[in-house]
């Protein structure tokens, strides 16, 4: 009976352990931070989930997998974008490769590639003419990405981009920035795995306050 009992105290003050865990929130300051000035979001319909990153950055290549699997499976109500962050001059001519891309619906070809040349094989493809290059090898027209590459509409969303990124005050990714009001990186929420589990709690926290 004394050892029943004994398993029985053992098992609620295990549930109680846990259950603090679970019921934890995420820390403001601490795992995520608020911006004392939102960004504008491309909707007011849905809630903005963008993550800013580089085709160049080791860590965006690690997190890559776990994002897309989480856009996947994202709610209907959440709208997940990617900004490419020209934080260096070394970075421009990689967000205007993938604006350029866009804009020619070509995106979806090479963006894996970018990603394996640049974050895993760490390939010199700093200039136009040189990612015209790379991209004409996964079936892009060269001579089309580079016009779109030097074209004031490429330049008006890097402008608009790069102005997001700097009125959110991000200095490095991945970052992820909630609805225009909060930004999550790995170092502040312990990992990324982490960065994607505080991303749900404030989009649920976006959708009670909209309520």
């Amino acid at each position: 009976m004394f050892r029943s009992l004994s398993t029985a105290v053992t098992f609620l003050a295990a549930f109680a352990i846990t259950g603090q865990v679970n019921a934890a929130e995420w820390q403001e300051g601490t795992h995520y931070r608020e911006l004392s000035s939102p960004v504008r979001t491309d909707s007011s319909e849905t809630i903005e989930v963008a993550e800013v990153f580089w085709y160049g950055c080791p860590h965006c290549y690690a997190f890559k997998p776990l994002v897309e699997a989480w856009a996947e499976d994202r709610p209907d109500d959440v709208d997940y974008v990617q900004i490419p962050a020209a934080l260096g001059k070394s970075w421009e001519p990689h967000a205007r490769a993938f604006f350029a891309l866009e804009a020619m619906g070509e995106r979806d070809k090479v963006h894996d590639a970018l990603f394996d040349a640049l974050a895993g094989e760490r390939r010199p493809l700093n200039s136009g003419e040189a990612l015209a290059e790379f991209v004409s090898g996964y079936g892009v027209d060269g001579e089309q990405f580079l016009e779109n590459y030097n074209s004031f509409g490429v330049n008006m969303r890097m402008q608009k981009a790069q102005a997001k990124i700097r009125g959110a005050r991000i200095t490095g990714t991945p970052t992820m920035l909630v609805n225009g009001k909060y930004t999550v990186s790995a170092s502040m929420a312990g990992g990324h795995e982490a960065v994607l589990e505080v991303v749900d709690y404030l989009v649920e926290k976006e959708r009670g306050s909209a309520e």
